[in-house]
């Protein structure tokens, strides 16, 4: 299944994409997509339900996929080539950082830069979303806890995620970094996570190309890792680390996002994102 909730701020409806492309609407079925929806008692149920008797309805802007999410959790490094543009030492273990709940937009939202900022980035990147608590769970258990996957957009200010000291995370979390969506694709429908495509173009020119079979550490151990040091719980989002070809790696000179630009990146099976790129306007932020 594809789910989705789409409307207004603050009005989104539940909603799912039906094979023959077509949005049909959940709100008779339950009134939001939540972190128990997420369970695989609440997938079941809405896998046994006819989508072809459920309304047709227009798509309008997407917002996350999911509500209730309490953790955005997020993986450094996690592609050789990638460590090597950033000229880093390939990790030994998972670099974990957080990404802060506020950053999480709809997966066409605009990206408004921070006031003053000059070295903002983008990171395609396989999103992992949790549908049973996970403490302590082994490999081989960890993907019975996955309810699905998404496409993420890492988006990253690098003057202050790497040059202004302490941890990683004072880039990662402004406001609209975390574009998510367009769908929450359940697990079943994609498979094998570790051989999806995954790119992204700027102003219609190819940046990112990557396939997710070359992390470092793949779904499984890193659900599984995390799980030793926070539960996850159902509706937390683990984003996994991007391919080679962010601006900041970028030769002969870094090349980052300014306003105007156009985003556009999707992975196999859950779909394409495009967003414009703002300088700061906080009117854009809530839209």
């Amino acid at each position: 299944m594809k789910l989705l909730r789409h409307g207004p701020k603050g009005q989104e409806k539940p909603a799912l994409l039906h094979t023959d492309g077509t949005v049909r609407d959940l709100s008779a079925v339950l009134p939001d997509i939540t972190s128990a929806t997420l369970s695989p008692q609440g997938l079941q149920a809405l896998a046994q339900l006819d989508a072809s008797k459920l309304p047709i309805v227009p798509q309008q802007r997407l917002a996350v996929p999911w509500s209730g999410m309490r953790k955005f959790l997020a993986i450094g490094l996690n592609y050789a080539d990638h460590a090597a543009e950033a000229n880093m030492p390939l990790p030994k273990e998972p670099i974990v950082f957080t990404k802060t709940l506020d950053c999480a937009v709809g997966c066409n939202h605009s990206v408004v830069l921070p006031q003053g900022s000059v070295k903002t980035d983008w990171e395609v990147e396989l999103g992992v979303v949790i549908g049973s608590r996970a403490r302590y769970v082994s490999e081989a258990e960890a993907l019975n806890h996955v309810a699905g996957y998404c496409t993420v957009n890492d988006i990253s200010e690098r003057e202050y995620q790497l040059e202004r000291g302490g941890t990683w995370d004072k880039g990662k979390g402004c406001d609209t970094f975390g574009p998510i969506g367009p769908w929450l694709v359940t697990a079943d429908e994609v498979g094998d996570p570790q051989n999806l495509d995954m790119w992204l173009d700027v102003n219609g020119v190819r940046q990112q190309t990557g396939n997710t079979r070359t992390m470092v550490f793949g779904v499984a151990q890193l659900v599984s890792y995390l799980s030793r040091f926070v539960t996850l719980e159902p509706g937390d989002l683990i984003t996994t680390g991007t391919p080679p070809g962010v601006g900041m790696g970028k030769k002969p000179e870094p090349q980052f996002l300014k306003p105007g630009d156009i985003m556009t990146l999707g992975i196999e099976k859950l779909g394409t994102q495009t967003q414009t790129v703002f300088a700061w306007n906080p009117d854009l932020i809530d839209g």
